[in-house]
């Protein structure tokens, strides 16, 4: 099976032009995979707008609560403020975790990364095969602009998470997300604490 994140704004094609690509039959199993931080925020009804409109039975996959427990005994509740690795080991439990149980099993799945959004994804290609998963990913937004994207959205009617409209192109978990002020990089409102 295929797995899409919820991320991916184009799901009523991404499966097909997977299956396309990977040679497999369209009507393969694609799941729709929702890895539900505890501390997330900002969902005001989204993941039920994505179900009802494109008619999916969604996956959620929560944090495994014993990690979650370990994590906050071990560094208390907000102890990814005190350093890039133990903020990584939150975010190991809360969505590394749950993201690769999601892709258990599943030959590929599909994002909604884009290059434009970060430094880091300049050379981000549209087809790659993710080692650490050992399944292909691919990321057919990966050269559009963030106007192609809300073109895309508006044009089609596609459900999108409301704190957009309130100053945040990158959400994350409540405490390590915080709206952008006028001119910040897009991507200076998760971790702003590590400058």
């Amino acid at each position: 099976g295929l797995i899409v994140p919820l991320g991916a704004w184009i799901l009523e094609r991404a499966c097909r032009d997977a299956a396309t690509w990977l040679g497999t039959p369209e009507g393969r199993e694609c799941t729709v995979a929702v890895n539900l931080s505890a501390r997330q925020f900002g969902d005001d009804g989204l993941m039920q707008k994505v179900a009802d409109q494109y008619d999916l039975r969604l996956r959620v996959y929560f944090p495994r609560p014993e990690a979650v427990q370990q994590y906050a005994t071990a560094h208390g509740v907000n102890g990814f403020y005190e350093s890039v690795e133990q903020r990584k080991a939150c975010c190991h439990a809360r969505k590394v975790e749950p993201l690769g149980r999601a892709l258990k099993g599943k030959a590929a799945w599909i994002t909604g990364l884009r290059r434009e959004q970060a430094v880091t994804r300049h050379d981000l290609p549209e087809r790659e095969f993710d080692a650490a998963h050992g399944i292909e990913k691919f990321n057919p937004l990966a050269a559009w602009s963030e106007e192609e994207v809300w073109a895309y959205l508006h044009a089609y009617g596609v459900p999108f998470n409301e704190l957009h409209e309130r100053g945040f192109p990158s959400i994350g978990c409540a405490p390590c997300t915080r709206a952008l002020a006028a001119g910040e990089d897009v991507r200076a409102g998760r971790w702003w604490w590590e400058d």
